[in-house]
C-alpha cells in the first residue's frame, strides 16, 4: 500500500496483533543500477565516462573488498588500500601531448604530480581530512593546498602552466564545474595557484580554492604552453581531489567560530542519541563513521542518485535540504525504508542497527534501498552524511513531540462518554520522542536573523512541496513563531509547541473539551553534550521561556496562520482535585505497579469516579486496545491524598507488548460534587539490560585485539533467531554475528577479535536483536596505541566477514 498503510506510525489506524505477517513491499530496484548496458557512471557523471569504461564497476562488491564503487573502478587501478599501489608523483603513469601526439624538444611536459594526498601529509592534516580512510586528496573549500609537479626540464619564467577541474556531465566555466587555475596570475571567484618553490625539475605550487567551490569529486589534470608547444597531463584516477564545505573558513557560509563545536559536530565518530519517554531517557551510543572508507563515496552518490545539479552542490541549504529527502526511500528510492509495523522480518529492526556505516555502504553497493529505519536511524545517517560533507551537525531529540495533521497547533485527543480513548478517531498523534538534526549555516536566502542552528528532518512525515522531506529550518524562526520562513516551519513549530486538548463524547453524540494540558508538548528537547557523554538541554533554542511575553507572542505568530484559531472557547474551569501518576521503575520480563496519587485541594469533601485504562503504544502514539483496566470511587477529605494502584503481571502484557516495550496509561475521572473532569496520559516504558562489553589486552594499530560481550536474558523465554551487531569507526567494520536461541533467563557470553586500523579514543558498540527481545545495546572505550613502527594507521580493509556463525559459551540459567 502507500505510506500510510504502515500500522504503528500513523494515527487514526489502530494497532491489532498481526494475525499473519504482513509482506513490507520488496525495495524496487533501481533499474538504472543493474549491469548490462553502459554503467551507471557513464550515464550520470561525464567525467568519469570520459574515461576507459569497459568495464562496468557497477556490479555487487566482491566478497571481502572494501573498496566501494565510486572510487575509481578497480579495474582500472590496483585498490587503494594497498601498501604499494600509490607511488609519490605517479611518475610512471604515461603521458601525451595535446594535438598531435608527438612531444617536441623544448616542450614542458608534466612526467607526474604529487599531490601530497597521504594521510600524514601536509594537505591532510591542515584540511582536517586525515582520518579519512582514503588515501586520495581530500580538501575543505577556501583553504589553500600543496602541490609538486615533475617536469620534463626546469621550469622558466616564460612557461605557462594551467591547473584545471572538472566535475559532472558537461563541466561548464559559468557553473562552477569546471574550473582554470593560471598559475601565478590569479584566477576568479577565490581560485589562484601561485609558485613557492622551483629547483631543478620540481615545481612546487600552493593552490587556493573559492569558498563556495562545488563539493565534490574532481578530475584533475595540468596543461603547459611554451614555445616549442602545448602539452596537457591526462587524467589519473589517482589524481582525482574531493572537496568539501569547510566550517574552519570565516568566508564559507558553514563557518562555525567554536573549535570545540567543530571538534564535536564535524570530526566526531560517534555520539549519543536519546529515546524513551521524558520521565524514562533512554540513550544509546551511534557509530558515525563518517570518515570510514567508502563512506564519503555514498554519500556523494545520494546526491547523484537524486539527479542533483552539480552547480546546486555548493549550496548548504540545498544540500541539506536533498539530503532530508533522500535518506528516506519514499518518492526517491533513497537510503532507508521506514517501518513501524512491528514486523520487521524481510529486513533488519531499526532497532537493531548501531551505526550508519552498514547502510550507508549497503546503498552504495547494491543502490537498493535498506530496510528498515525509524526516526533515531533516519537521523543517525543524516548526521553522517552532513558531517562527512563537512556540515556542522547534531542529532536531536524532542520528547513529547507532536504529530499535527491539520496545523492546528493543538493535539485533539477523544474519548467516550466513559472516557475511553475512541482510537478510530486520534489522527493527531503525540511521539514519545522524535530525533532529528540540528545543522549550522548562514541563510543567505531569508532576511537576516536567522542563520545558526538549522533543523532538517529525514523522517517521512509531511510532504514538503510533494516531496517527503523537511528542512532547513531555522531554529530562530521556529522560536518565534514565525511559521511563514522557508523550509517546513508550521510542522516543525506544532512539534515542539502544541497544547494537548482532551475532548469527551455527550450523551447527544457531540464533542466537548473536557481538558486542556497546557505545555505538554516539546517539553524537552536534548542533545549530546559537547567533549563528554553528558546530555545537554537545548529546549531554550527553541523556545523562549514557558510563561514569558516572548513564548506567549511566538504561539499567536504562530496560531494565526494555522487552521484553527479559537479552540479554547467551550472550556469549563473548577479544577481542585489533582492527579500525578508515580513512575515505578519497570523492568521487561516482570510484574510491575501502575500507581496514580489524587490529592484534594479544596476545602470541602471531594468524590473521585476513577478510570485507568493501560494499552501498549508504539513510540509513535500510535496504541494497541486497551488490554487491563481498572474503576474505583475514591472519597478524598479536604487535603487529602489517596494512592490507587494497579498490578500488572508480565503474562497480562507480553501477548500485547510492541517495540521498545512502551505502555500509555489513560487516566481518567469526574469529581461527583462540582463536574470536574480529570484526565491525564502518562506513557512508560519497560526497561531492557545492557550488553556488557570487556577489553582483554591493550588495544594497538594493526594488532588483533579481544573483546568479550556478556548479555543475561531478561526474559522467562527462549529467544529465537539472536543477532549480534558490532561496529565501531577505526577499531570494526560493520559485522554481525549469529548466535542462535538464548533459552530463558540464560547468560552467554562470546569473544570477538578485531584489528583496530586508526589510534586514539574510539568507541566499540554491540547490539542484541531477536523477534522476542530488541532495543539492548552496549559499548566501551578502546584508546588505541599507535603501532609500535610508528605508522599511525593500518590498512583499512579490515576483518569483519558478514554473517558468520558464532559458538558461544553459555553461563547456564540464572
Amino acid at each position: 500500500g502507500g505510506p500510510r498503510s504502515d500500522v504503528g506510525r500513523w494515527g487514526g489506524n489502530p494497532w491489532q496483533p498481526p494475525t499473519t505477517p504482513s509482506p513490507e513491499p520488496e525495495p524496487e530496484p533501481d533499474r538504472r543500477s543493474r549491469r548490462g548496458g553502459r554503467s551507471f557512471w557513464a550515464r550520470c557523471c561525464g567525467c568519469c565516462s570520459c574515461r576507459n569504461t569497459e568495464d562496468d564497476d557497477w556490479g555487487p562488491e566482491r566478497h571481502g573488498d572494501r573498496g566501494g564503487r565510486g572510487s575509481g573502478s578497480r579495474n582500472r587501478r590496483p585498490d587503494s588500500r594497498g601498501s604499494d599501489s600509490r607511488r609519490p608523483g605517479s611518475r610512471g603513469s604515461a603521458v601525451n601531448a595535446a594535438g598531435d601526439g608527438t612531444i617536441r624538444e623544448g616542450m614542458l611536459v608534466v612526467t607526474g604530480v604529487d599531490l601530497l594526498s597521504s594521510r600524514s601529509d601536509q594537505n591532510r592534516r591542515e584540511h582536517h581530512t586525515d582520518e579519512f580512510e582514503y588515501d586520495e586528496l581530500i580538501l575543505r573549500r577556501g583553504q589553500p593546498f600543496q602541490m609538486v609537479l615533475f617536469l620534463s626540464r626546469p621550469y622558466e619564467s616564460s612557461d605557462h602552466v594551467t591547473l584545471e577541474l572538472c566535475i559532472g556531465n558537461n563541466p561548464e566555466v559559468g557553473k562552477g564545474t569546471h574550473v582554470i587555475i593560471p598559475v601565478g596570475k590569479g584566477g576568479s571567484g577565490g581560485w589562484k595557484a601561485q609558485v613557492t618553490k622551483s629547483s631543478g625539475q620540481n615545481l612546487n605550487l600552493r593552490v587556493h580554492t573559492s569558498p563556495n567551490a562545488i563539493i565534490g569529486k574532481f578530475q584533475f589534470t595540468i596543461r603547459t604552453r611554451c614555445e616549442a608547444g602545448e602539452f596537457q597531463l591526462p587524467f589519473d584516477p589517482r589524481n582525482e581531489i574531493y572537496i568539501l564545505f569547510n566550517p574552519w573558513c570565516p568566508e564559507d557560509i558553514v563557518y562555525v567560530d567554536h573549535e570545540d563545536w567543530r571538534q564535536e559536530y564535524v570530526l566526531n565518530e560517534s555520539g549519543r542519541i536519546y529515546y524513551g519517554t521524558e520521565a524514562q531517557i533512554g540513550e544509546r551510543t551511534w557509530n558515525y563513521g563518517q570518515f570510514d572508507h567508502g563512506v564519503l563515496d555514498a554519500c556523494l552518490y545520494i546526491l547523484d542518485r537524486r539527479g542533483m545539479p552539480y552547480g546546486g552542490r555548493g549550496d548548504p541549504v540545498s544540500v541539506s535540504r536533498v539530503i532530508s529527502a533522500m535518506v528516506n526511500s519514499l518518492d526517491d528510492n533513497g537510503v532507508l525504508i521506514g517501518n513501524w509495523s512491528g514486523d520487521y522480518s524481510r529486513g533488519t529492526n531499526p532497532s537493531a542497527w548501531v551505526g550508519s556505516v552498514e547502510i550507508l555502504l549497503s546503498y552504495l553497493r547494491t543502490g537498493n534501498s535498506v530496510p528498515f529505519g525509524q526516526c533515531w536511524v533516519f537521523a543517525g545517517v543524516t548526521t553522517t552524511v552532513l558531517r562527512c560533507l563537512g556540515l556542522a551537525t547534531r542529532t536531536v531529540t524532542n520528547f513529547n513531540s507532536a504529530h499535527d495533521t491539520d496545523t492546528s497547533l493543538t493535539m485533539d485527543i477523544y474519548f467516550d462518554e466513559n472516557m475511553k480513548p475512541l482510537e478510530h478517531l486520534n489522527h493527531d498523534s503525540v511521539w514519545n520522542f522524535h530525533v532529528w538534526n540540528d545543522c549550522w549555516m548562514k541563510r543567505p536566502d531569508l532576511p537576516s536573523g536567522f542563520d545558526g542552528w538549522q533543523v532538517v528532518d529525514a523522517t517521512p512525515q509531511e510532504t514538503s512541496s510533494g516531496i517527503f522531506c523537511c528542512g532547513p529550518c531555522s531554529v530562530q524562526s521556529i522560536k518565534n513563531g514565525l511559521v511563514y520562513m522557508k523550509y517546513d516551519t508550521p510542522f516543525i513549530f506544532a512539534e515542539v509547541n502544541s497544547d494537548k486538548v482532551y475532548w469527551q463524547r455527550q450523551d447527544d453524540g457531540s464533542f466537548k473539551i473536557v481538558y486542556v494540558e497546557e505545555k505538554a508538548i516539546g517539553s524537552l528537547i536534548i542533545t549530546k553534550a559537547i567533549g563528554s557523554n553528558m546530555r545537554e538541554d537545548i529546549t531554550h533554542t527553541y523556545k523562549h521561556p514557558e510563561g514569558s511575553e516572548a513564548e506567549r507572542k511566538a504561539v499567536e505568530t504562530a496560531a494565526a496562520h494555522g487552521s484553527k484559531p479559537n479552540v479554547y472557547a467551550t472550556r469549563d474551569s473548577a479544577e481542585d482535585v489533582a492527579v500525578q501518576v508515580e513512575a515505578q521503575d519497570a523492568v521487561m520480563g516482570q510484574d510491575l505497579m501502575v500507581s496514580v496519587v489524587l490529592t484534594n485541594r479544596g476545602s470541602s469533601l471531594r468524590t473521585v469516579k476513577l478510570h485507568l485504562y493501560l494499552s501498549v503504544t508504539f513510540y509513535t502514539g500510535v496504541t494497541g486496545s486497551v488490554f487491563k483496566e481498572s474503576k474505583k470511587e475514591v472519597v478524598l477529605a479536604p487535603g487529602a491524598s489517596e494512592r490507587v494502584t494497579m498490578p500488572v503481571a508480565y503474562k497480562e502484557y507480553r501477548v500485547h507488548l510492541v517495540d521498545q516495550g512502551a505502555m500509555l496509561l489513560n487516566i481518567s475521572g469526574h469529581v461527583k460534587e462540582n463536574g470536574q473532569v480529570l484526565a491525564k496520559q502518562h506513557t512508560f516504558r519497560l526497561r531492557t539490560p545492557d550488553l556488557s562489553l570487556t577489553l582483554l589486552g591493550a588495544a594497538v594499530v594493526g594488532q588483533e585485539c579481544e573483546v568479550q560481550i556478556v548479555f543475561k536474558n531478561p526474559l522467562p523465554v527462549t529467544l529465537t533467531n539472536v543477532v549480534f551487531r558490532l561496529e565501531g569507526s577505526g577499531l570494526q567494520r560493520p559485522k554481525i554475528l549469529n548466535v542462535g536461541d538464548i533459552g530463558g533467563n540464560e547468560t552467554v557470553t562470546l569473544r570477538q577479535t578485531f584489528v583496530p586500523v586508526r589510534p586514539g579514543p574510539r568507541q566499540l558498540i554491540a547490539s542484541l536483536d531477536s523477534p522476542q527481545l530488541s532495543q539492548v545495546h552496549g559499548v566501551i572505550q578502546v584508546d588505541v596505541a599507535p603501532a609500535s613502527g610508528g605508522g599511525a594507521f593500518s590498512d583499512i580493509r579490515g576483518s569483519g566477514r558478514s554473517g558468520e556463525t558464532i559458538p558461544m559459551a553459555s553461563g547456564g540459567g540464572a
